[in-house]
């Protein structure tokens, strides 16, 4: 590998750019196909990272060269068809463009595939397989993605968003491609020591936020570890509790060239993980669907925004279960256009965007939404009301169209989108800081729906996301892992260093 301090006649480090990423719940019935990764080649890539853009510091310290990034809202499993249809393409662009110092690998790390374990594991010993075990590899990840003994090994420096919400998202690929870009520069290149801790905890991204205790002072302490003398990097992956694996389970990881502080530092971040275990609780209030509908209607407090967990989108869910709208729409409250304002975000429903297209606003419409993918708790629902708007949505959406029943304005799209952003709302023409109620497909509330909140709480239902657990029917996961074996023995939480991706066996 070649040293690359900055310099008159220092040749640039050549670094390529590839990764894929998606949530997959295994408990969704639903399957992602290729075109939900929305996949980008060549230089459109940059565009994905403020860091790189032309005018950054970090674009003049390399050549680079973006093959293929392809991010899917999560869904269902992928299916083998377009997991190697994408891992083919990465591959042959990788071939072509050769050869390399190192490599930003940008994944989520919990993507489940039809018939295959640890889809990133095996993309990235692919990945070794082309551009030869002596690449840097620098691998930026989602908290809430799993380790791997594979991609651990295989990946030479290693990192993952310390927030949840992930507000550091951009920063904490940043601080993987600066890893990467200092290692090449100062010649050092692999570190020596990696140390790989798992840790027998599974618990959900809402249980596990860290705008709140025990996750606030956990994560806290990452960065002291990080900054110490002879550590490069350090992380902690809560890891996916919505797929079935043995792979899923959280994980410590500290990279750097001093032994003990590396194994030190991943021990005290894994015990004192695993010290807090019982501490964790739900970000917000939990209750039945019926509970949470009698808290809003009571409060004072406007908009009252209920989180409908159990299909989240954001986090695995189809997106399409219409049992919470199905008892919406039973509510009697509900029924007269005169009752309390509601927004229900939302539901897809091809089949109605259709006819509502036909019709146009301020026409009245009856037709079928929901329940295409997961009709596991309700079945297709019959919406008749009046259209309020129809708007060209985003990538996801396609088309968005409201329609007001009673009370109620139901947001219907084309496909399923999560609804994070203000300007998601009134962008369609609706007002949710007059709103009484906003329900939305979603867990923890995202930045700028928990700042627009008056109150919150979050809905106990029915989905592939579904947040009990113990309702889920693991079968494949390893055992003992706490909270399913709530009173397991403390575990085995001394660091295993992993070996490099070129060590021989």
């Amino acid at each position: 590998m070649i040293s690359c301090q900055q310099g008159k006649n220092q040749k640039l480090p050549k670094i390529a750019i590839a990764g894929l990423g998606i949530e997959s719940s295994t408990f969704s019935p639903a399957l992602t196909h290729e075109e939900a990764f929305h996949a980008k080649e060549g230089d459109s890539i940059f565009a994905k990272y403020p860091f790189l853009q032309s005018d950054s510091l970090n674009r003049t310290r390399a050549q680079w060269v973006p093959t293929l990034v392809g991010k899917s809202l999560p869904g269902g499993t992928v299916t083998r068809e377009a997991y190697e249809s994408l891992v083919t393409k990465t591959l042959k662009l990788l071939k072509e463009n050769g050869p390399y110092d190192g490599l930003f690998f940008d994944i989520h790390g919990a993507m489940s595939v039809v018939g295959l374990d640890d889809p990133e594991g095996d993309l990235i010993e692919r990945i070794r397989d082309v551009i030869g075990t002596e690449v840097l590899i620098s691998t930026s990840m989602d908290l809430h993605g799993n380790v791997s003994e594979k991609l651990a090994k295989h990946t030479d420096l290693i990192t993952c968003y310390r927030m949840a919400p992930h507000e550091d998202a951009i920063q904490s690929k940043k601080r993987a491609v600066t890893n990467l870009l200092d290692r090449l520069e100062n010649g050092k290149g692999k570190p020596r020591y990696k140390a790989w801790i798992p840790v027998p905890i599974l618990l959900p991204g809402e249980k596990t936020s860290t705008r709140i205790e025990p996750g606030k002072s956990l994560y806290a302490k990452v960065p002291d570890v990080a900054n110490e003398e002879g550590v490069i990097d350090a992380a902690i992956w809560i890891g996916y509790a919505w797929a079935d694996e043995p792979r899923n389970h959280a994980v410590v990881m500290v990279t750097g060239d001093d032994k003990e502080k590396v194994k030190k530092g991943a021990e005290t971040l894994a015990q004192s993980f695993w010290d807090v275990r019982n501490q964790f609780e739900f970000v917000a209030p939990t209750k039945t669907l019926e509970e949470s509908l009698e808290m809003a209607l009571a409060s004072e407090k406007h908009p009252y925004m209920i989180s409908d967990m159990g299909d989240n989108p954001t986090a695995g869910g189809a997106g399409d279960v219409t049992w919470t709208l199905q008892q919406l729409l039973a509510r009697p409250e509900f029924k007269s256009d005169k009752g309390p304002s509601l927004i229900y975000a939302s539901i897809p429903g091809p089949v109605f965007i259709e006819k509502a297209l036909e019709i146009g606003v301020g026409g009245k419409i009856k037709a079928i939404a929901g329940a295409a993918v997961d009709n596991r708790f309700a079945g297709p629902l019959e919406l008749e009301g009046t259209i309020e708007a129809i708007k060209a949505g985003d990538m996801n959406a396609e088309v968005e169209v409201v329609v007001k029943i009673g009370s109620i304005q139901v947001i219907v799209t084309k496909k399923r989108k999560p609804y994070h952003y203000l300007s998601d709302f009134t962008s369609l023409g609706l007002h949710p800081k007059e709103t009484d109620i906003i329900v939305v497909k979603i867990g923890y509330l995202v930045p700028e729906l928990y700042d627009l909140r008056g109150d919150w709480v979050m809905a106990l239902t029915p989905g592939g996301v579904d947040q009990d657990l113990n309702r889920l029917g693991y079968k494949r996961i390893k055992r003992p892992m706490f909270p399913l074996d709530s009173t397991m023995a403390q575990p085995d939480l001394k660091a295993q260093f992993i070996p490099d991706s070129n060590a021989t066996e």
